[in-house]
């Protein structure tokens, strides 16, 4: 009997299934090389994922046969925690770079394949973060702590819990981690983040319709600035601007290098263009297509124009020389006139007549039908 190719099990057209793994894991990263013989033995190191965001590098010490989608249980401090392999071969030594790993000491162990007992007690841990999560709210508010607890992740193992808060300024939690300590008999962890990795962990769909960056494929934070939102003549509205975290959005950052390049081969705001005729201010620009669109006055559109970038240039050198052109056009051409078509003109009634064709279309048509 003949196999049937299936494209879910094999790698022979198509994308490799091994290569894409878990999707319903954030920060998923695609392995190109999955398919590549002996990929998997030119490191040791392996990429777990944990709750969200949250990522950490292993040596599997015990040569384990790991692939992507692997639950195994980690080396933690205390303890062991659980997590879920999303990537291996060569392509880890790149992510550990992006990470910015400076110890060795960083990169633990991976103990084993997790077993049924493992997944019992992390599934037993996880069950209770939510309620963990709203009880500490409560703590840190009856310390009267300027401070937002957005997400608490406990230890595969149970032995530990990390309280993810956002502080505006420095927060004195030293009470508070006796607190929750003794209410939740647990090593606490407290961990700082700011509102775009507070978006991240929690995930959406941003203003474009696509699941958010920071929650799918971002992994570092680069600083954004209105001066990117200038560069591309974005309106400076702060409700179109701002992202789910109520930042500017990163995305402002994506295209910003391309505008400002383009922006450099368009000829100055400040720049005059003089004509035989008038003098011409520059009332817009489209950066990415070169052209530019002048106007006879500062202020308002009043006989705009719109040349290229190139023939803007070349008007400023002829002025530069003491020479005006005719027009701002090629060749000294005009801007054709646009002619001016008034609806309220001619007879009115011709809509009148157009019913009348129809009226008298309708007895001959009356006749057609009796002879047939």
């Amino acid at each position: 009997m003949e196999k049937k190719h299936d494209i879910r099990t094999s790698c022979d057209r198509g994308l490799c299934h091994l290569a894409v793994g878990r999707q319903d894991r954030q920060l998923n990263t695609y392995d190109w090389l999955a398919d590549v013989p002996g990929n998997q033995q030119t490191t040791d190191l392996v990429e777990v994922q944990f709750k969200h965001t949250r990522k950490g590098y292993y040596h599997n010490v015990n040569n384990l046969p790991l692939k992507k989608g692997d639950i195994v249980a980690v080396e933690a401090n205390p303890g062991h925690d659980i997590g879920v392999v999303t990537l291996t071969g060569r392509l880890v030594n790149l992510q550990i770079k992006k990470a910015n790993l400076k110890s060795a000491d960083d990169i633990k162990r991976i103990y084993r394949i997790a077993r049924q007992v493992d997944l019992d007690k992390f599934r037993e841990a996880k069950a209770r973060e939510h309620d963990t999560m709203i009880e500490s709210r409560e703590i840190a508010k009856g310390l009267g702590l300027d401070m937002k607890i957005g997400d608490v992740e406990y230890q595969g193992d149970g032995q530990k819990a990390i309280f993810y808060y956002i502080a505006d300024e420095r927060v004195d939690f030293r009470q508070l981690i006796k607190d929750l300590a003794n209410a939740f008999h647990v090593r606490i962890e407290m961990k700082q983040i700011g509102a775009r990795q507070e978006a991240g962990r929690i995930g959406g769909t941003g203003p474009c319709g696509r699941e958010l960056c920071c929650a799918t494929w971002m992994k570092n934070f680069v600083s954004v600035s209105t001066n990117a939102a200038r560069f591309q003549d974005i309106s400076l509205n702060p409700q179109k601007l701002a992202g789910m975290c109520a930042k500017l959005k990163c995305c402002l950052n994506y295209e910003v290098d391309n505008y400002v390049e383009a922006g450099r081969r368009l000829p100055s705001r400040e720049v005059i263009l003089q004509t035989m005729d008038a003098d011409y201010y520059l009332f817009k620009s489209d950066i990415l297509a070169g052209l530019v669109t002048y106007s006879t006055d500062k202020n308002m559109a009043a006989n705009v124009e719109t040349i290229t970038a190139e023939r803007a240039k070349q008007i400023i050198e002829m002025n530069r020389r003491g020479e005006k052109p005719e027009s701002l056009q090629e060749g000294g051409k005009q801007k054709p006139q646009k002619m001016h078509v008034d609806l309220a003109a001619g007879d009115i009634s011709r809509f009148d007549k157009a019913k009348k064709k129809k009226k008298k279309k309708k007895p001959q048509q009356v006749k057609k039908d009796e002879k047939n």
